[in-house]
């Protein structure tokens, strides 16, 4: 079975006239006749990348969120909006009230809506911490566990707007697709970190071998120690496909396409991978 995803938000566009950038994430994932859309971008450009991209948001099953940040599921009123209810598969903590605090200024940074404004919008929840299928091959990780020490995660979020509550974001979640060549995983943040995603995919399909890994990979506000023994780690894998964005960062998007240079593609709006 063929599993193709197609990128409809992220922070750049790429080479499709016509379609626009925002700080945000979404792609869809189909996989046989079968589609889900993995996040929703910050809210400002799904439906018009969608109806650019010719991608009917009324077909999609359901809808993954990777966490509970504004710039993933504020798409969701135009989504339910527009398309109709749809199944939500999320963490329990989804949403959790959260802010990014950085040079003493707090910010909002949760999910923008209630769960009782989204509800009443046709969103009907389908919570879970646990690794689940999704979709015929395809699977949901769940809560991963935070193993590797080096994956000190974004020191900036908090739960609380005078930054004395960490926020672990906890609810941290990616897609993993099964794939012939090996593992392939969908990040919408992981803030849960690369390393210790990767490795709770390979434990929990017993499949070890890792073919490749795209979208955000939020090494913009990681250490440089952390970004370089990220890459270290990588490498292990023998990853065939890198495709970083969103939160990946200029800098740490530069190295990867260095330490990759064969499987190293930026992921923007319009790119488009498969898989068998």
């Amino acid at each position: 079975m063929i599993c193709r995803i197609k990128v409809l938000c992220d922070n750049t566009a790429g080479a499709l006239s016509g379609t626009l950038g925002e700080h945000g994430f979404a792609a869809l994932v189909q996989a046989g006749d079968r589609s889900l859309l993995f996040d929703t971008g910050a809210g400002h450009t799904l439906l018009h990348n969608a109806q650019r991209m010719n991608v009917d948001l009324k077909g999609i099953d359901q809808v993954v969120l990777s966490h509970g940040h504004w710039d993933h599921a504020g798409g969701l009123w135009p989504l339910l909006q527009v398309a109709g209810p749809k199944r939500i598969l999320a963490h329990p903590g989804i949403f959790t009230r959260r802010y990014s605090v950085r040079e003493g200024t707090a910010r909002s940074v949760g999910v923008p809506y209630s769960e009782e404004f989204l509800a009443g919008l046709g969103a009907v929840f389908s919570y879970s911490d646990a690794f689940r299928e999704v979709m015929p091959g395809v699977f949901l990780t769940g809560e991963v566990p935070r193993r590797t020490v080096f994956e000190e995660g974004d020191a900036g979020l908090f739960c609380d707007e005078a930054g004395c509550e960490r926020d672990e974001i906890r609810d941290d979640q990616s897609l993993v697709v099964v794939t012939g060549k090996g593992l392939l995983i969908l990040l919408g943040c992981c803030h849960a970190g690369m390393i210790n995603t990767i490795e709770h995919a390979r434990e929990k399909t017993g499949v070890d071998r890792v073919y490749g890994v795209v979208g955000g990979c939020h090494l913009a506000f990681s250490s440089q120690p952390q970004v370089d023994q990220t890459i270290k780690a990588l490498k292990k894998y023998g990853l065939k496909k890198i495709c970083p964005g969103h939160c990946t960062g200029f800098h740490a998007a530069a190295r990867l396409a260095q330490a990759f240079p064969a499987g190293f593609k930026p992921m923007q709006v319009g790119y488009v991978l498969e898989a068998e």
